[in-house]
């Protein structure tokens, strides 16, 4: 039997809960979520009396939301899409680190936006935005080295992308996630899921999303020694590549790939299998490289560093590892530094 004071006492509690003089106590608190149905932090949490819980404004705050939701229009997605495009600028210049707080902040208004939101033609355009902006914040937080949040934002990325119904965003959350296999020491699981991520975007997908999808799978198969694989895809990629200078795909923001690009993602493949036309290919890049991509110029630095090393010229090796180790420490991508740290232990 559960005992209780009387009840002019408790009328007294109610008063000091509800204006914060009393703290409630765990007997109480186990009967009152009881009686309101409600969790631990919702009794203790709220500004508003515990009891007023049971009563309709619950619902009239969850309304408010929902006609919230209602009301984001096309112009505030596209607000939403110009900041996450601002986030992938300062992310390409300065790096990821200094970005958590904005990017985690960003992500959730686009997860209020579309969690209040009913119906399709509101929630398709938030969840578009959610896919990209999830997508951008998976790789930002695999380039600080936080690899559960990286793949908990792809699985958000992905969701999103589905919701959406959207299968381009699908397959390129999908192919980016399979380089946390890669980093995790699982390449030959990464293969599959990056070729599953092909056949998820389907015969839909645009030319220069296809020739990215390629040249992922073979930077790929060359970390899983997939040599000859590797070189297929390189061709793939080649062959789907659009002809002319521009790199951003209309289609899918989040893609720059031209023929400059292609020939640096060319020589990492190459130079991970071992290939001694990887140096040509790299300095070929490095000589036309888009000088906004600071944070990719180390991954850049790194690839020569390992041609170099393939053919025995450890000293280019250590002069690129050391241009490498200061655009890394600029950007404080733990991802290269590690790459960093692991091809100077070779030398």
């Amino acid at each position: 039997m559960l005992t209780v004071a009387s009840t002019a006492s408790l009328r007294v509690y109610v008063s000091e809960w509800e204006n914060g003089r009393r703290t409630i106590s765990s007997h109480y608190a186990k009967i009152l979520r009881a009686l309101l149905g409600i969790t631990d932090d919702e009794l203790v949490g709220r500004s508003q009396s515990p009891l007023a819980l049971a009563t309709a404004d619950g619902y009239d705050e969850l309304i408010g939301r929902i006609d919230e939701a209602k009301n984001v229009s096309l112009t505030m997605v596209k607000t939403f899409m110009d900041q996450t495009e601002l986030l992938r600028t300062v992310d390409r210049q300065m790096g990821a680190a200094t970005l958590v707080d904005q990017m985690t902040a960003h992500l959730t208004r686009l997860e209020d936006a579309l969690t209040f939101a009913v119906l399709p033609e509101t929630r398709r355009p938030v969840a578009l935005a959610l896919a990209g902006a999830a997508t951008l914040a998976a790789w930002q937080a695999l380039d600080v080295g936080a690899v559960e949040r990286a793949w908990r934002h792809y699985e958000l990325g992905k969701r999103a992308a589905q919701e959406a119904e959207e299968p381009m965003y699908l397959a390129h959350a999908t192919a980016e996630q399979a380089y946390v296999l890669c980093d995790a020491g699982r390449p030959e699981m990464a293969v599959h899921l990056v070729r599953d991520a092909q056949r998820l975007g389907g015969k839909g997908t645009s030319p220069r999303l296809r020739a990215w999808l390629y040249a992922a799978e073979a930077e790929i198969c060359a970390r899983a020694g997939l040599q000859n694989e590797c070189r297929q895809a390189l061709e793939l990629a080649m062959r789907h590549l659009p002809a002319g200078e521009d790199a951003r795909d209309p289609d899918m923001l989040s893609i720059f790939l031209n023929e400059g690009h292609l020939t640096r993602w060319r020589g990492n493949a190459l130079a991970l299998i071992g290939d001694a036309e990887a140096v040509d290919s790299l300095y070929a890049a490095l000589e036309t490289t888009d000088p906004t991509f600071i944070r990719s110029s180390a991954g850049l630095h790194c690839d020569l560093a390992q041609a170099h090393m393939a053919r025995g010229e450890h000293d280019q090796a250590q002069k690129h590892l050391r241009q490498a180790q200061l655009v890394a420490s600029r950007t404080r991508s733990v991802r290269h530094r590690r790459r960093i740290e692991q091809l100077t232990q070779r030398l």
